[in-house]
């Protein structure tokens, strides 16, 4: 029962299948905005804390 359904959520869908899901949506003036600013929350932390990792470790080994 359950593999069922995760069958089904992950199953390749079709081009025409994805065009059809995804026809009825449409952006507002601000929304492009919105998921600029959301991404860039998300993603610099990430990169800031692997860059810190990067330079520390290269302090460690080269700096020190």
């Amino acid at each position: 029962m359950f593999f069922d359904r995760f069958k089904t959520a992950f199953k390749k869908k079709s081009k025409e299948e994805l065009d059809a899901h995804y026809d009825g949506i449409e952006l507002e003036k601000g929304d492009f905005l919105a998921m600029l600013i959301a991404a860039v929350i998300t993603f610099v932390p990430i990169i800031l804390v692997i860059l810190l990792v990067l330079y520390g470790a290269m302090w460690l080994l080269f700096l020190r």
